[in-house]
């Protein structure tokens, strides 16, 4: 690389840290007492480096673009003995050359490997990483991604002392069912066990994996081996409640617990009453199809090389699911609903999708915010998952039965093959909620071809039909005024306006107002913003 070439370079896109480093510059903390100034050196800028997957270390530019060549005298005559000395402390071998400008002045390029996959380099015994000017210890979440790169698929390792005899058999006849149904072969229920076990990879020559204990294996057999694969479930009347008033254990294999399970927390499932108008329907708190899909995720998901067991909370009208470990390599609370992960037990994962029992090699989220933003319940709430554990909050009370009557009556229009998925599901709900600018343009385009939404401004509104479902539930708009401004007058329009926020436009409220005003059942004084509306005496 060329001095040019380095002027162009950007510290953070191309991984590049420039230093005048004129003299004097630190190869390895220095005088300097305090951590935070140590690091500051020459082998700390490597460290970093290669734990951001490798780059470049300039000495004898300057940090402002465009990196004003300043010289330096760092190693000189000793560079063959710098990268000797950079390989016995941090065991990567570094690449440094000397460069020399049209004045004579000099750059040391160090060109610095990433780290070994599933490792972290350290200085002085900590990671870092670069921030700015600065140089920071990696967080647990970034050291736990990068020591998880060669996580082995546990789920797929041989458990030790497991026999045939451990299998149980009630479980296998409902595992050769669901398989033969699912993959269109009949002749799959008549093989036994160890043939069908051989044949999806449960057995191998080497032994019976732990996806087999998990999926099959007996109460006995799961409680010697892995008992930490045991589900709790926990009710409480009331959210504030410390002790819980029910406790369940289920150690079950999970062919026969996924039902034991969902019938249990069935037991205190009550309905949503939606009877509003014309629209007469009823949804129940917990949906089947959300509730199994969330903990066949969580049982799919966590990690089984933690001790912890996965506990479903239950409560008269909410259910948290919270399962061991973090979200799965490559997943954040950001992108969780549009990311192909990698599951940790990926044999598992595996058997559950060719068994029918999750979809998508268990990912399902989609599902999950689909049903529940289609029955007009609270958006599924991850926001408590941290590195530790993933927490899952479902809410099931209806908030917005208008929504749920809207898009049932659109649903049903349809064609079976023609639904609303997941993702126009959502995008509706953001666009109600005013967050049409986190819809992607073919979601919106496709939306807006289909009379589902309308485009204002800059922004989208969700189709007039939703509003005149929800004056049929709820009143209408000029009622609503009426009722605002009794209770707060006197009002400004932009109260009123905020009232129909992500619904109405400044416009159309302002329309409703002055025919109130006009009508007499409200009066306004004062002029332009300062204006204020209050309910006629005789009104």
């Amino acid at each position: 690389m060329t001095i040019e070439e380095l002027k162009h370079l950007k510290e953070s896109e191309d991984k590049a840290e420039f230093k005048e480093a004129k003299e004097n510059f630190p190869w390895n903390g220095g005088s300097h007492r305090k951590q935070k100034d140590r690091r500051k050196c020459y082998l700390g800028y490597i460290v970093a480096l290669a734990n951001e997957g490798g780059g470049y270390l300039i000495l004898g530019m300057a940090d402002k673009e465009p990196h004003q060549v300043v010289g330096s005298d760092f190693a000189k005559g000793e560079i063959g003995a710098l990268e000797d000395a950079v390989y016995e402390k941090l065991q990567i071998r570094v690449h440094i050359e000397e460069l020399f400008d049209e004045n004579g002045l000099r750059v040391v390029l160090t060109t610095i490997p990433s780290r070994p996959i599933g490792k972290t380099l350290k200085f002085e015994g900590v990671p870092l990483m670069r921030t700015g000017d600065s140089l920071r210890n990696m967080s647990d979440e970034e050291i736990f991604k990068i020591l998880s790169e060669q996580e082995p698929d546990f789920s797929a390792k041989i458990c030790s002392g497991l026999t045939l005899e451990d299998i149980d058999n009630d479980a296998t006849v409902v595992f050769k069912e669901k398989y033969a149904l699912k993959q269109n072969n009949e002749s799959f229920k008549s093989l036994d066990t160890e043939q069908a076990l051989s044949d999806v990879g449960l057995i191998t020559d080497k032994g019976i994996t732990y996806a087999a204990l998990i999926l099959l294996g007996t109460e006995k057999a799961i409680k010697k081996h892995l008992p930490n694969t045991q589900v709790n479930i926990e009710y409480r009347q009331t959210l504030a409640q410390t002790h819980f008033d029910k406790r369940e254990i289920f150690v079950n294999p999970l062919f026969i617990a996924i039902d034991e399970i969902w019938k249990y927390l069935n037991l205190r499932n009550s309905d949503n009453k939606i009877s509003e108008g014309p629209y007469k329907f009823d949804l129940p708190y917990f949906n089947e199809e959300v509730i199994r899909e969330a903990v066949l995720n969580a049982i799919a998901h966590r990690d089984y090389t933690i001790t912890s067991e996965i506990v479903i909370k239950q409560y008269t009208d909410r259910i948290t699911i919270l399962n061991p470990g973090g979200f799965p390599k490559g997943v954040t609370k950001d992108n969780l609903i549009t990311v192909s992960s990698t599951p940790r037990s990926r044999l598992l994962t595996e058997i559950l999708e060719k068994t029918g029992l999750v979809e998508r090699s268990g990912q399902g989220v989609d599902k999950i915010y689909r049903i529940t933003l289609s029955e007009g319940k609270a958006w599924p709430d991850y926001s408590k998952t941290d590195f530790y554990q993933v927490e899952l909050n479902i809410n099931g009370k209806v908030v917005d039965s208008a929504f749920a009557s809207f898009i049932k009556e659109e649903q049903d229009k349809r064609g079976v093959y023609d639904k609303l998925g997941a993702f126009e599901i959502i995008a509706l709900y953001r666009i109600k909620e005013g967050q049409s600018s986190l819809v992607k343009a073919e979601i919106l385009e496709l939306l807006e071809e289909a009379n589902l939404i309308n485009q204002s401004g800059d922004n989208y509104l969700i189709s007039k039909r939703y509003n005149e479902i929800l004056e049929q539930i709820e009143g209408s708009d000029e009622d609503k005024i009426i009722e605002y401004v009794k209770a707060n007058a006197p009002v400004r329009m932009g109260d009123i306006v905020e009232l129909f926020a992500n619904r109405l436009t400044r416009r159309q409220v302002n329309n409703i107002v002055y025919k109130l005003v006009k009508e007499g059942k409200l009066e306004s004084e004062g002029n332009g913003r300062y204006t204020s509306y209050s309910i006629k005496e005789n009104e």
